[in-house]
């Protein structure tokens, strides 16, 4: 297979934008496209989308990636997407999930957190569903949306034909077919796999959660027929999408996965020329966004409190795939960065220079010339007096707690620069505390992790990823790939084309090669102390919270 013999197609629905990628059978890139999406907030902590103009962008991007290609040479398309809900009436049109009444506002991204209350009553249940969340339903889970708009907006629940995992409602518009992945309903919508019997949904865990009329004509609105992500959906491309995006109809079309999932499958098999183990078991992918997914696979099933699953073969065929996260990464630098009064100087600073930068590179160059100038050692000293608890916008894993809050200690009067470095270098540092405070659940369950792999926007931060092998102190594999997720999605388009025989198979050939970045040992004790402080901050937070309830009843 070393001669290439055509191209498969990655399409990446994220947060912001909507990317596709033409991908060679090796796995190398050959185009990449990008579009940015429309996301209304109408209200504080509500996040929402319009499905036609996320399958519009799709078009765009595929045709951008495969003008000038022979489409008979496109052997297979791969689809992701956030986790987000999409909601359609009984004529598969676009149907309001938003009180404002619009209906191009049909989808619920998934960081909305209106579904707090819901969460929260559906984790009093403490139906057996839970165990496979970490104990604990995130208001961005399907559940609780779906309850949300059924007590908030009951109008539209009556109007309801179907709703979709925005994965799912783009091989929906790909193929027609109503086929959903395994991937999204385990991992966001309580379904249960590999389990040899009562596997499947749960009618029990719908009706006490007043939500029974999903299970009606066998789970008709939320699906019942479930395929693996890399197996083929439907009969592949069909006519209508066919003419739109000017491939052929038929060009096999994969069950889709989570967006976190494909940077998962795009990296997790990636190689390095120095010693590291090739264990997929050993390895830890992190998918740093706006948000950041640290995913984990194992043989057997390891349930970790405040992480998500584990789900079998949601990720990776035959593995069970444990997930957690953080509810804010590349979103909280942005925040913290664009909200310091010394920013808007800087930028325009930037902007007079011929060369178009971005302010976190422009930043970890004023960080090293301050260690400099203070004659440290090393750039993470420069925080001594500085401390950050990252979680602005709740608590992911593994305390599974959407209400916890951001902290910043060492405040002080100064609004220059320096303090916007200290800050953002803090707050970079707080994130890596965070992802050790996550390995650590996690080997306390049993889990052995000897590498991570990083992929997503901040991996391109050298500062980012040389913090997170400082901190945890495991060497940390940057692809050569520039877009994992993409070429995820492309490896699940193989595996649907039957160009390889599995999606492991894929994944040995298409991940390629990277670079070994190493901890600094020097700074190990530092980081120690440093870690207390997070997780003092926290403790501080859980007792402030324990007396303002004294005070409150």
């Amino acid at each position: 297979m070393g001669e290439n013999k055509g191209y498969f197609i990655g399409v990446d629905v994220g947060t912001q934008s909507v990317r596709a990628g033409l991908v060679t059978t090796q796995g190398a890139f050959i185009k990449v496209a990008s579009l940015p999406i429309k996301t209304w907030n109408p209200f504080p902590d509500v996040y929402e989308q319009s499905s036609d103009n996320i399958w519009n962008l799709c078009v765009k991007v595929i045709q951008d990636v495969t003008n000038g290609i022979d489409p008979a040479m496109v052997l297979g398309i791969g689809f992701d997407a956030t986790c987000s809900l999409v909601a359609l009436d009984k004529d598969f049109k676009p149907l309001s999930v938003s009180k404002t009444g619009n209906p191009d506002q049909n989808i619920i991204l998934w960081m909305d957190h209106r579904a707090i209350k819901e969460a929260d009553l559906i984790n009093k249940t403490n139906h057996e569903v839970l165990k496979y969340v970490g104990n604990k339903i995130s208001p961005e889970m399907e559940s609780p949306k779906l309850l949300w708009l059924k007590k908030n907006l009951p109008e539209q629940w009556e109007k309801a034909g179907c709703f979709f995992d925005l994965p799912d409602f783009l091989t929906w518009k790909a193929t027609g077919s109503l086929q959903r992945s395994l991937c999204s309903l385990v991992c966001k919508w309580t379904y249960i796999a590999g389990t040899t019997n009562g596997g499947g949904w749960q009618d029990a865990f719908w009706k006490s959660i007043g939500l029974e009329d999903l299970i009606s004509r066998n789970y008709e609105k939320i699906g019942s027929n479930v395929l693996s992500p890399g197996e083929a959906c439907g009969d592949g491309l069909n006519v209508a999408s066919a003419k739109e995006t000017g491939l052929i109809p038929g060009t096999p079309v994969s069950t889709s996965i989570i967006d976190a999932h494909a940077g998962g499958l795009g990296v997790l098999a990636c190689n390095v020329s120095e010693s590291c183990t090739e264990n997929l078991e050993e390895r830890m992918a992190l998918i740093c966004g706006t948000s950041t997914c640290h995913m984990k696979v194992k043989k057997d099933p390891v349930i970790t409190p405040g992480v998500w699953g584990p789900y079998y073969s949601a990720m990776v065929p035959g593995y069970w795939c444990s997930e957690a996260g953080q509810s804010a990464a590349g979103v909280l630098l942005d925040h913290v960065i664009n909200s310091h009064p010394a920013t808007n100087a800087l930028k325009q600073r930037i902007l007079k220079c011929e060369e178009e930068r971005h302010i976190a590179n422009v930043l970890n160059e004023m960080a090293e010339k301050l260690k400099e100038k203070k004659g440290l050692s090393s750039v993470s000293l420069i925080t001594s007096d500085y401390h950050v608890y990252p979680d602005y916008h709740g608590n992911r894993s593994p305390l599974a707690n959407p209400d916890i809050k951001g902290m910043i200690c060492g405040l002080t009067l100064a609004s220059d620069e320096e303090d916007l470095v200290k800050q953002y270098v803090a707050t970079v540092q707080s994130l890596a505390y965070s992802t050790k405070h996550i390995i650590s659940a996690l080997q306390e369950k049993g889990h052995i992790i000897k590498c991570l792999l990083v992929c997503g926007g901040l991996s391109k931060n050298p500062l980012y990823v040389q913090m997170h092998a400082d901190i945890t102190g495991l060497p940390i594999i940057v692809p050569n790939s520039s877009e994992p997720v993409l070429l995820g999605c492309a490896i699940l388009a193989a595996s649907a084309a039957k160009y390889y025989p599995s999606v492991v198979s894929a994944m040995t050939v298409m991940c390629g090669n990277g670079i070994l970045i190493k901890p600094n040992i020097n700074d190990q004790e530092y980081h120690g102390k440093k870690y207390k402080a997070y997780l003092n901050l926290l403790k501080c937070q859980e007792d402030i919270k324990c007396i303002m309830n004294l005070v409150a009843s």
